[in-house]
């Protein structure tokens, strides 16, 4: 089967929903021979879960039912696929074709073997939208493809999506994590850039799509977050395997996950009435992949020698499960027994061909070695007349390139042409400083050579057929190799990369507990830093007895930054790679929840104000116990009183629960809350004025600090007459007196439970401690002592 992709996932999703907000997700990858199935209830009515899988699947097809069916008050899947992705092709299909019975069969006979712990008996009831979806894209996709899925050949995932950390769409949009804010008005040469762009130094198409999964779901299981940390830890103290392992991984063609799709799909069987360019195109596409695979399979004993003395848990399974695994050099036995030796994948288009023409050995098929024949006249013949073509109109440097699209085609270097070409040369294009041509006997032979080499392809696929039915056999082995490499290519050439290429000791391992404090110590934001040499680095410290922090500062003071330097630094934590900070330690986050940014959506007719409040509806209504929630000014675009209202519930809302979130406001008056609430952290970015001027430097200090009158400064600078800025000078102190008084009665009436909830907190750092029992012992009674000092 033809593929289609260069970086983007040959995705075909299959979408269904009921009227209980219930949505069905089957999402079929062709190009990695994978099936995602989700069932989720949609808890917004603007489809936020099922936009965020979308956003992450990023698909060619959607494939819905009529819509005819949506739940109450929400408009239906089909009508949120023509509204939000009209660039996607849209199938709709009958909902007969949603069969979740024939969805639960499909599943049963064409799951891979290995895992084969898929609990379909339990899933069957559970998750029947999902495997209606299910029989509807594997019907579309056999269907529009002309090929049958072969038994057993798919990797089959349930529930994909939430096993891992959810971040939604507009989250991924404002952290910047796969394109950057504003990349229009920044211009192609400046150095601003996404966090894919920071780690995409992968080698091959399927590390960069798994790295772009990773940032996208980061995991969430911290078994496998500390193996793949164990792996950098061996493959950072240990040069020698690193560099070795990184060149080793250069053997493997970039396209290594692309051979699955033609051994996972089989075509159908052409009549004589099909064979024809487009079977020929097929067939060529088909040697292609057994050439690809020969070139993987060869370059394994390489792999095998560079982990031979792997000491790392994942890196020591790689060795045991495809070095040790006798299954591929079985399949490579079978290649040479059909395959020449000498054949190896190759890039150069014409090398390509004459490679893919000559992959079977000589003297299997009489037919193949006469279309050889052919082939090989045709190009001596292309060659010949280029030589002639030289000598009589004298013309030495004139090349012979190719071309996939359109063969051989003369290119002469424009000065060389003495007044105009003659007239034998046609198709003729200016391209740089040379002119493209042909002419009319060179296209009668590029027709010839093509039909021959067509010939040949179609010639070389009945060779191959016992070759690809035993090589399907055995596909499960093939998945794993195309896994295995993509993760090692991640995690080598992007991992390990990109830490190797800072100062010692700038990226450290981070720390994971269950219910314990985040604490990052000196972090730094991965993408600015990279940018300004002189960045500033900040703390951050969560806990249950401390989860919420408010950071006030005026403008430019470096809020926005720090809020999405401590979201990218989890995802870098939760992927399993070492975070740019002196020393940090996490829970694991389930959900990261943003709301950044304050822009009219004028596509859906809301102002200011009503995005940030459908984005906050869309936080609090799915917020978790686990979640981090970031919060980057709330309430400032209606009336003042209004605002600080609705950002005042909200704060106590999210204080109710145990998600921790970090708050950013210019709004001095929630600085009030920490004086009521024990649980509530006051930060600022510290600011010095000069001669009526602000100084930022960058640097998160406890506690409120009341810039006086920042707002008025700024609008000094900007002009404003200065018996304007008196009176309002004089209004705002007054107003802050009377605000001032308050917090102090608060800060009275609430010191005991303040005092205890501070005990607490340390008593759960303690907990969580990896100190000796001497020092935690030490620990307690100096904190004993702060207590009945009143010092905490």
């Amino acid at each position: 089967m033809e593929d289609e992709g260069g970086e983007r996932s040959n995705i075909v999703i299959g979408l269904i929903e009921n009227r209980a907000k219930e949505v069905g997700v089957a999402a079929f990858d062709l190009r990695s021979a994978s099936l995602h199935l989700s069932q989720y209830i949609e808890t917004s009515s603007s489809y936020q879960n099922t936009k965020t899988l979308l956003h992450f699947y990023d698909p060619m097809v959607i494939i819905v039912t009529p819509n005819k069916l949506s739940p109450d008050g929400m408009v239906g899947v089909s009508e949120l696929v023509d509204r939000f992705y009209a660039t996607v092709k849209k199938v709709v299909m009958g909902r007969g074709c949603f069969d979740d019975t024939k969805g639960a069969v499909l599943i049963k006979n064409l799951a891979a073997k290995e895992p084969s712990a898929l609990g379909l008996d339990t899933y069957y009831k559970q998750y029947y939208l999902c495997l209606a979806a299910t029989a509807a894209t594997i019907k579309w996709t056999e269907a529009e493809k002309g090929v049958i899925v072969t038994n057993h050949s798919l990797l089959v995932t349930f529930n994909g999506s939430f096993d891992h950390m959810n971040i939604d769409a507009t989250s991924v949009q404002n952290l910047e994590i796969i394109e950057p804010l504003h990349s229009t008005l920044w211009g192609t040469s400046n150095k601003k850039r996404s966090l894919l762009h920071m780690l995409k130094t992968t080698k091959t198409i399927g590390g960069t799509r798994l790295l772009r999964a990773n940032l996208l779901q980061p995991l969430k299981d911290i078994e496998t977050i500390n193996a793949r940390l164990d792996c950098l830890d061996e493959l950072m103290s240990n040069e020698q395997q690193f560099f070795g392992l990184s060149q080793v991984l250069r053997k493997f063609p970039k396209e290594t996950d692309r051979v699955l799709c033609h051994f996972c799909f089989k075509p159908k069987k052409a009549t004589n009435g099909v064979l024809g360019i487009d079977y020929a195109r097929r067939s060529q596409m088909l040697i292609s992949s057994i050439i690809l695979l020969k070139t993987a399979l060869d370059a394994l004993p390489l792999l095998s020698k560079a982990l031979k003395d792997a000491k790392s848990f994942l890196l020591e399974n790689v060795y045991k499960s495809i070095c040790e695994n006798e299954k591929y050099a079985s399949i490579r036995k079978r290649i040479g027994e059909v395959i020449d030796e000498d054949v190896l994948h190759a890039r150069v288009p014409f090398v390509a061909r004459t490679q893919q023409c000559f992959a079977v050995k000589a003297g299997i098929d009489g037919l193949l070695d006469i279309a050889r024949r052919s082939f090989c006249d045709t190009s001596e013949a292309i060659h010949n007349l280029a030589t002639k073509y030289r000598e009589d109109f004298k013309l030495p440097n004139m090349k012979l390139p190719f071309n996939s699209r359109q063969g051989f085609y003369f290119s002469i270097p424009q000065k060389d042409i003495q007044g105009k070409l003659p007239s034998k040369f046609i198709q003729v294009l200016k391209h740089g400083n040379n002119i493209h041509c042909s002419t009319l006997e060179l296209a009668s032979l590029n027709v010839r050579n093509k039909s021959a080499a067509a010939e040949c392809y179609i010639r070389t696929e009945v060779c191959l057929e016992a070759l690809l039915d035993a090589i399907r056999e055995d596909v499960s082995v093939l998945t794993l190799l195309a896994e295995v490499l993509c993760l090692l290519d991640m995690i080598v050439n992007s991992f390990a990369h990109t830490i190797s290429t800072k100062p010692v000791d700038r990226y450290t391992r981070p720390e994971f507990t269950d219910n314990g404090p985040m604490a990052i110590d000196a972090g730094r934001h991965p993408i600015l830093e990279s940018i300004h040499n002189d960045f500033v680095p900040n703390n951050i410290f969560l806990s249950e007895a401390s989860n919420m922090v408010i950071v006030v500062g005026p403008n430019m003071s470096g809020k926005s930054t720090y809020l999405q330097q401590v979201c990218l630094t989890v995802i870098l934590a939760q992927i399993g790679c070492y975070v740019p900070a002196r020393f940090s330690t996490f829970r694991v986050v389930d959900r990261i929840f943003t709301r950044m940014g304050t822009v009219d959506n004028l596509e859906s007719n809301s102002s200011t104000f009503m995005t940030e409040m459908r984005e906050t509806a869309f936080v609090i209504q799915n917020v978790s116990r686990r979640s981090l929630i970031v919060m980057d000014e709330l309430g400032r675009a209606t009336s003042s009183s209004d605002g600080f209202a609705i950002a005042w519930s909200c704060c106590e809302y999210l204080l109710s629960l145990k998600a921790y979130t970090i708050f950013a406001t210019h709004m001095e008056n929630l600085s009030e809350l920490a004086t009521i609430y024990p649980n509530v952290k006051i930060l600022h970015f510290h600011v010095d004025i000069r001669n009526n001027r602000l100084d930022f430097k960058f640097e998160l200090k406890d506690g409120p600090r009341y810039v006086p009158h920042y707002g008025l400064l700024l609008a000094e600078v900007a002009g404003l007459p200065s018996s304007v800025i008196e009176t309002a000078r004089s209004i705002t102190s007054r107003i802050t007196e009377k605000e001032v008084k308050r917090m102090e009665v608060n800060c009275l009436q609430y010191h005991p439970i303040q005092m205890a909830y501070r005990v607490a907190q340390r008593l759960i750092c303690l907990k969580y401690s990896s100190q000796d029992e001497d020092s935690i012992r030490q620990a307690l009674q100096d904190l004993k002592e702060q207590y009945i000092d009143g010092r905490l």
